[in-house]
């Protein structure tokens, strides 16, 4: 079976539990023998895909709209049925205003000055056409919170619009678009061409923005799930959502729950702790309202009024964080919160080797993927009832995000009790094994066919 795979990030051009979940379904369905067409915006730049292993790259006749360039189709280390290409399109949900006007004018410059002879340089540096002006429907994002920055939906346009142009040129049974943004991709390819539609709701405009949904959003992600013939939906909560909020007939949904790569080896001991006589409680994710930071501090000034050898470690970065700085500091625990911005790497690999405990109080979570790689580096969990990896977890502790006296009190009994740590850390990093991304990929595959014969 091929696949056209329609997504957003790919490892290492990763801003969140998406682009971690994109790869190892990925993996997983390639390791089964499925045939996957991968398209990205120009986020994941073909002039860094050295950094996946790149093994070798081909060119066909395809070609990008208004370029006279063949496309450059790119095989990966470990990934030997799929294929990668990027199109013009800055498509990324968590960017501002700024950061979205310089990438662009960092585009511009680097086709200016690329190096003659430089292979990724000269592509980087081919023309691109100036974006198209969207329909009038769809000109921005106006009315709904700052999630969404630049003319998002323009981008979302012109991502469909060179997803189509690639769809021409090769052959595929099935589209599998992962979240909103690339629901008009897929609708778009699956009318011209015929073949079936299979979104992926990773997260619904409900979990994002609370009560202050986007109806622009809201509207390009029903149509979506409504054009689809299949919907697969990471968790019964997710799903739950779909069938309730955006009237979705419970037929067509499928709960796939995500995984996490397992691969037999330890995780690397080679960090050393933190020589601190204090406990380590860590919060990993973005620092927006979907994750409930506010709540994790809230929680954390509850434990430092009985406990005063504890330090908070916040990772992440959001639209909130300067907010949650300042509320750091008027409750009068700032000295006890670390802000570490972002983290990938060794450094993620740093911050789980120091946590005693996890703690991810979302307050709508569609699945969570953090929770499995913490458990699989022996760090035991904290998680909300409001996220879909709850369903699954049964060596987890849990608690309702807004229940700030009871997530405080779960924290002081980890922390002050060496034996119930222990136990959930054991009980975790056993459990954690049973979810295969191998598994994930058969499930998809039954969709897929399923789609096909309706």
């Amino acid at each position: 079976m091929r696949i056209l795979m329609l997504g957003w990030e790919f490892p290492p051009f990763i801003s969140g539990g998406l682009g971690t979940a994109c790869y190892g379904l990925t993996k997983a369905l390639s390791d089964l023998g499925t045939d996957v067409l991968f398209v990205l915006p120009r986020g994941g730049a073909d002039r860094q895909l050295h950094r996946v292993h790149v093994l070798s790259a081909g060119q066909t006749g395809g070609r990008d709209a208004g370029q006279g360039e063949p496309r450059t189709y790119w095989t990966v280390d470990g990934l030997e049925h799929v294929r990668l290409i990027s199109v013009d399109s800055l498509l990324s949900p968590y960017q501002t205003e700024r950061t979205y006007t310089e990438q662009r004018e960092r585009e511009a410059r680097g086709r200016q000055v690329a190096e003659p002879g430089d292979p990724e340089a000269a592509e980087a540096a081919a023309p691109v056409p100036a974006p198209a002006a969207p329909a009038p429907t769809s000109q921005g994002i106006t009315g709904g919170p700052s999630l969404y920055a630049g003319d998002l939906l323009g981008e979302v346009h012109r991502y469909a619009r060179l997803v189509a142009e690639v769809a021409r040129h090769n052959d595929f049974d099935v589209i599998h678009a992962h979240d909103w943004m690339t629901y008009p991709a897929g609708l778009s390819v699956s009318a011209l061409s015929g073949k079936p539609l299979v979104v992926h709701v990773h997260s619904t405009e409900f979990d994002r923005s609370g009560t202050g949904v986007n109806q622009q959003v809201y509207d390009v992600e029903r149509a979506g799930m409504h054009g689809a013939r299949q919907v697969i939906c990471v968790s019964r909560l997710t799903r739950g959502i779909v069938t309730s909020r955006y009237g979705v007939p419970e037929g067509k949904c499928r709960v796939v729950y995500n995984a996490i790569t397992i691969n037999g080896e330890p995780i690397p001991t080679s960090v050393e702790r933190i020589e601190t006589s204090d406990k380590i409680v860590l919060f990993l994710g973005r620092i927006t309202m979907q994750k409930g930071p506010e709540y994790f501090l809230a929680a954390a000034r509850k434990v430092l009024e009985v406990m005063d050898n504890v330090k908070f470690v916040m990772a992440g970065s959001g639209d909130m964080i300067r907010r949650m700085i300042e509320l750091a500091a008027a409750m009068g625990i700032g000295h006890r919160v670390t802000f570490t911005g972002f983290l990938r790497g060794d450094d993620l690999e740093h911050v789980f080797k120091m946590a005693d405990l996890y703690v991810m109080p979302s307050v709508s979570e569609p699945f969570g993927l953090a929770p499995l790689e913490a458990l699989q580096r022996d760090v035991p969990v904290l998680i909300s009832k409001q996220s879909g990896v709850s369903e699954v977890l049964t060596h987890a502790l849990k608690v309702d995000f807004w229940d700030i006296n009871e997530m405080a009190n779960k924290i002081v009994a980890v922390l002050r009790h060496p034996p119930l740590q222990k136990t959930l850390r054991e009980h975790g990093a056993f459990e954690v094994r049973k979810f295969a991304w191998l598994d994930a990929a058969r499930a998809c595959v039954d969709v897929y066919r399923e789609a096909a014969e309706t």
